[in-house]
């Protein structure tokens, strides 16, 4: 099997695919603007040929390093990168290299527009919160209006992750919202009370999942747009009603062979006409694995390898990984410098050393989501979580709901 990988030195982490598809005896051929020598030695040892461009926004260039390796290699089975940077390239790349095994352009549009997104949680029985697309202020007014009023929340239509997102709670910040992002491309929905879950998927060549899982982000928006810390944990098993809405959610939106992470609201709060207090309510889907750290907090939550998994489903159409069943929460904690806190880096250590994973300085491209400094560790209970949050964040422990699931 030939598999393109595309940029596969980023993020860091998924030279783990490169190394399980290697593994499993694929031909992985690399592409990215990155220098050989500078790839991680690991990734080096995964990928039978690399092929450096000067720009991957290039796609001229990109075409050039497919069709050579076409040309040594034969036929090419796969193209992917995982990323949602690159999904248009990827899909634009195997229509035009005849390969099936992905999504073709003219499917794209229903997994990176938001306003897409919306039908297809209708058709598929999954609540979601009414939305309006940003077009003038006296439309967005008569759209407040409507759903009872302020606050309201905007974010691009087309986009990833907490950044350039807008809470909305006046005229005044309606107005500076419209001059701040004039001519381009945004949402606007009713805001919603309640906490980030996600359902994490592979699922194989019939969309049916060979691998799920659930993380609850307390509060990385906030990190991002109020400058506060994040608290993120992936949990020993998925909600039963989020379970049965991200299965709805593969289904609706035609995933296949694919790595994914859907996004959905836990009302704190209820609403008229929505969901009642503990309903799960969808937000917005992303068709690449959980950023940052998560995949690998999986796979000690799971006591398995999500990589590895992949790699099976693209192999083999099923995962040959089992898991033991001692699953468990993995809290991943991002403190910021601007914080002082009770507990100082050698305390938390001296306390949960045992416990942690990983800890490591972040690079400050990653400080306002993630944090400075980050502490990741499994715990057993409810209660250890609770613990472990209020010793490590003591003025943030309140976040934390009474039960981590409702």
């Amino acid at each position: 099997m030939n598999f393109v990988f595309i940029s596969p030195n980023f993020p860091e982490n998924f030279r783990n695919f490169c190394d399980r598809l290697h593994k499993n005896g694929v031909n992985v051929l690399g592409i990215g603007d990155a220098p050989y020598d500078s790839l991680n030695d690991d990734l080096k040892r995964s990928l039978t040929e690399y092929y450096k461009v000067d720009s991957m926004e290039d796609y001229n260039q990109v075409y050039r390093a497919v069709a050579f390796f076409a040309f040594k290699h034969g036929r090419i089975d796969w193209i992917e990168s995982n990323n949602e940077y690159w999904l248009e390239l990827d899909a634009k790349l195997r229509k035009d290299f005849n390969v099936t095994t992905g999504v073709q352009p003219e499917e794209l549009s229903l997994w990176k527009s938001k306003a897409a997104m919306k039908p297809v949680y209708r058709d598929a029985g999954i609540p979601s919160a009414r939305q309006h697309r940003v077009s003038t202020i006296e439309d967005a007014l008569g759209f407040i209006d409507e759903i009872g009023g302020y606050p309201v929340f905007a974010k691009p239509n087309v986009g990833v992750g907490a950044s350039a997102t807008y809470k909305i709670e006046s005229d005044e910040d309606l107005k500076a919202f419209f001059s701040e992002v004039s001519g381009r491309d945004y949402v606007m929905e009713e805001y919603i009370v309640g906490d980030i879950y996600t359902y994490d998927a592979i699922c194989d060549q019939n969309g049916e999942p060979i691998f799920e899982s659930s993380f609850r982000c307390v509060n990385v928006a906030d990190s991002v747009n109020d400058g506060t810390e994040a608290i993120i944990f992936v949990l020993p098993d998925v909600p039963d009603q989020l379970r049965d809405y991200g299965r709805k959610a593969l289904k609706g939106f035609r995933v296949k062979s694919r790595f994914v992470h859907f996004e959905f609201f836990r009302l704190t709060e209820a609403r008229k006409g929505l969901a009642d207090v503990g309903d799960f309510v969808g937000l917005e889907v992303n068709m690449r694995p959980a950023g940052g750290f998560i995949p690998d907090m999986m796979n000690y939550s799971h006591s398995t390898d999500v990589y590895q998994i992949w790699a099976d489903m693209v192999c083999y159409g099923q995962s040959r990984k089992a898991q033991d069943g001692s699953d468990r929460f993995c809290v991943y904690i991002g403190t910021k410098d601007t914080f002082k806190h009770t507990h100082g880096h050698d305390e938390i250590l001296a306390r949960y050393g045992s416990r942690i994973t990983m800890c490591q300085r972040m690079p400050d491209v990653f400080v306002d989501a993630m944090g400075n400094q980050m502490y990741m560790a499994l715990l057993d209970t409810e209660d250890d979580v609770r613990e472990y949050v209020s010793f490590v964040l003591d003025e943030q422990a309140p976040l934390l709901m009474p039960s981590l699931y409702a």
